[in-house]
């Protein structure tokens, strides 16, 4: 879709949208290399935990139906203290071999191993394209287009905007230039994780009187695609050879001499968490009831497929 018709198709993006998410799968996907995208933009938080940023969710792409991606990994610290940290391959419809593991220890019935599954679950991210209007932090960011990663919570936020509660709320588009909105992400640490609970959708208004201006941001968009390439995964074969290590069925074979280090995270494997104590409850955050009852559903239905 060209920048000349992104405004004539603005009517149907809501109807579209709500349609592709009452039957969307999961796409996604990540490139193989380990490097830092600096594509992707990420709000930053002072020692308090707390944080502030103004960014504006950009339309589709051309050739891109949603404005929006979403992938599935897992991140749990296994018996030997290391950490699996990759990305799923049901992501894509495909067999992972985490899935499979838990799934036989689902199967079992057995309430110790369905917590070890409960801490090794799926964790579900959607990407966008952005425009950061306002970041004190890193005010170099500022007008500049990036991907960004975020959870249910603040895809909910978008949902509730586009199908609003009441009938007195008139829905809007929030990744429609003309009249979308500017969305006020306040972050705050509760309970030692991150809240995005104050986060707000401002008035609405356009990104700019200046159609050179919006052509500009829309040139400049991201390919959200690369997250749907299953070449942007690792295989079956690696994320199992990984798991056994993390597991200790399997000990890693070190680098020869000259083989580069694994690097900082690629879009494909997020930041691991500071080491913690290796009691189960510290695994993984607590998961929100939706959350929880996605992942129940999801072996029920993988039981239910034998």
């Amino acid at each position: 879709m060209s920048f000349d018709n992104l405004r004539a198709r603005r009517s149907s993006n809501i109807s579209n949208m709500l349609n592709a998410v009452e039957n969307q799968g999961a796409p996604g996907g990540q490139k193989k290399e380990s490097y830092k995208d600096e594509r992707i933009w990420k709000p930053t938080v002072d020692a308090s935990g707390n944080g502030y940023a103004v960014i504006r969710f950009l339309p589709a792409a051309e050739g891109m139906d949603l404005p929006w991606v979403q992938y599935w990994d897992h991140g749990f610290k296994g018996p030997t203290g290391q950490w699996y940290i990759e990305k799923s391959l049901t992501s894509i419809g495909q067999a992972d071999p985490l899935g499979e593991a838990n799934k036989k220890l689902w199967d079992t019935g057995d309430d110790r191993n369905k917590d070890i599954v409960r801490s090794r679950k799926r964790r579900l991210h959607y990407v966008s394209n952005i425009l950061v209007q306002e970041d004190p932090a890193n005010p170099e960011s500022e007008g500049k287009v990036f991907f960004f990663v975020y959870g249910k919570k603040i895809f909910d936020k978008i949902m509730d905007a586009m199908k609003p509660e009441f009938q007195d709320e008139k829905p809007i588009d929030p990744f429609d230039f003309w009249e979308g909105a500017s969305f006020k992400l306040k972050m705050r640490q509760q309970d030692g994780f991150r809240n995005y609970d104050k986060s707000e959708f401002g008035a609405v208004s356009s990104l700019s009187e200046n159609e050179d201006v919006l052509k500009g941001v829309y040139n400049s968009l991201h390919p959200l695609g690369e997250y749907s390439d299953p070449s942007f995964y690792k295989t079956y074969d690696e994320l199992a050879s990984r798991l056994a290590i993390v597991l200790g069925e399997t000990t890693a074979t070190p680098p020869l001499s000259g083989e580069p280090v694994a690097q900082a995270p690629s879009p494909r494997t997020a930041p691991a968490p500071e080491p913690q104590s290796p009691s189960l409850q510290e695994t993984v955050a607590p998961a929100s009831v939706a959350e929880e009852e996605d992942t129940m559903s999801y072996f029920a239905q993988l039981a239910a497929e034998d």
